[in-house]
């Protein structure tokens, strides 16, 4: 039997360089890890067929191992000198690792860097300083759009220094820009502002529509919405009184489907008690459809409504319950507060146009620095005006909608609030000359 020794970097390699050089019937000795890699013994009872490579001149002589070999003895199998039950030739050891999945490679310190899932701190203030940059674009581009649409403003006020001075003034009645740049557009170019003046107020007053008295002249089944506070149960109150003092009590019936407010239907029941006409509750839809036909000979019945937020999905409910009663043809009327912002009443527009609207009411009158909010949105969104209220007496502050009243209001308001200085302006002024 004859001894020797094979490197390689793994033990498949080590295994492949026995089998090449001795053949497959090689008997291993054993094995061991070394720092190159995998270092086997292997032995042989006969000359394999190919000349075997000259050894690694780095290797130690090995003394024959101390089993007796004596005249027709068998030679000794790795597993008889190692105790081991395993295959003990090169053969089936390779049949053997072929055979096991091969486990992969640990990744090197390189490989394990380019995987890693976090940026380096580099790219990360990279990225970061792209944002400010980003930021910075785009404020420098705001303030280029704003100087450029002051350019071409300034542009037009010289070309046309009566428009600009008129598109300003009916800004500061209350008029929004974009309908005042309108309106202006049709002002004759060569005229005295006093008359521009006269021609932008009676296009205004053309412009705007009315109902003509619709509820007090025909009657019918009237529902008043709106948000909270801006008097619809009132207003109902004014408007069951006047048409009572025209046709008498017995033509009015009140109804509440208000059961959210404390003491709503108390109020309402007062105010009719006083008028002498009958007041009723209706908690859902088919009791209204039902109060509607008792009440189907009366000349004007009037149906005053829960006071929600736009943002209150009550009111979703509440305006289904108008629908679904399909007994009568309700007209549905918007109560607006004229003293609210311009753009808080075009949100409560957009809310309660979900059903059909006939017309608005303006409240609070007496309480307006300004009528030009509630005006542009009657014109915006082509919303006839039905009826004003100035104040809290039933039935005498309330008063039928025309146009050429609201724009004289509008422009009194404006010659008295937005034209003489209030007396706090005159005390900062007269402050800052000291």
């Amino acid at each position: 039997m004859k001894i020797r020794r094979f490197y390689g970097k793994d033990m498949r390699d080590a295994l492949a360089q026995v089998k090449e050089e001795l053949g497959g019937d090689a008997v291993i000795m054993s094995n061991k890890k070394v720092a190159d890699g995998i270092e086997i013994v292997a032995a042989y009872d006969r000359e394999p067929v190919r000349k075997a490579a000259p050894p690694k001149p780095d290797t130690n002589v090995m003394s024959k191992p101390k089993v007796a070999a004596t005249q027709g003895q068998k030679t000794p199998s790795l597993s008889e000198i190692i105790g081991d039950s395993g295959p003990d030739s090169l053969k089936a050891l390779l049949e053997k690792q072929s055979q096991q999945p091969q486990q992969p490679a640990p990744a090197s310190v390189a490989e394990t860097v380019s995987v890693s899932p976090k940026e380096p701190p580099a790219v990360r203030q990279d990225e970061a300083e792209l944002n400010d940059i980003r930021q910075e674009l785009k404020s420098l581009r705001n303030v280029l759009e704003f100087q450029v649409a002051g350019l071409i403003k300034q542009e037009r006020q010289q070309a046309r220094p009566l428009h600009g001075y008129l598109i300003d003034k009916l800004v500061r009645m209350g008029i929004t820009p974009s309908l005042a740049e309108q309106v202006v557009s049709y002002a004759p170019a060569q005229c005295e502002e006093r008359d521009a003046w006269v021609f932008l107020l009676k296009l205004l007053a053309n412009r705007l529509h009315t109902t003509q008295n619709d509820i007090l002249g025909k009657g019918g089944v009237v529902a008043l919405m709106g948000p909270t506070g801006t008097g619809k149960t009132t207003t109902i109150a004014k408007l069951a009184a006047q048409y009572a003092q025209r046709h008498g009590a017995n033509q009015v019936a009140l109804i509440t489907i208000d059961s959210y407010r404390i003491a709503a239907y108390e109020q309402l029941a007062t105010y009719g008690k006083i008028i002498g006409c009958t007041v009723k509750k209706a908690a859902s839809a088919e009791e209204l459809s039902d109060l509607l036909h008792q009440f189907r000979n009366k000349g004007l019945v009037l149906i005053d409504t829960a006071g929600f937020s736009q943002r209150d999905t009550r009111l979703i409910k509440q305006l289904d319950t108008l629908t679904q009663s399909s007994y009568a043809n309700i007209k549905h009327y918007l109560v607006l507060a004229a003293n609210a912002q311009h753009r808080v009443m075009e949100h409560q527009l957009a809310t309660y146009q979900q059903i059909s609207l006939q017309g608005c009411i303006f409240t609070k009158l007496d309480e307006c620095y300004s009528l030009g909010e509630a005006i542009s949105l009657a014109l915006e969104h082509r919303l006839p005006v039905g009826y004003l209220t100035d104040g809290q007496k039933v039935p005498e502050d309330i008063k039928v909608a025309d146009a050429k009243y609201i724009i004289s209001c509008a422009a009194r308001l404006f010659k008295q609030y937005a034209l003489t200085p209030t007396r706090t302006q005159q005390v900062v002024n007269s402050a800052v000359s000291l």
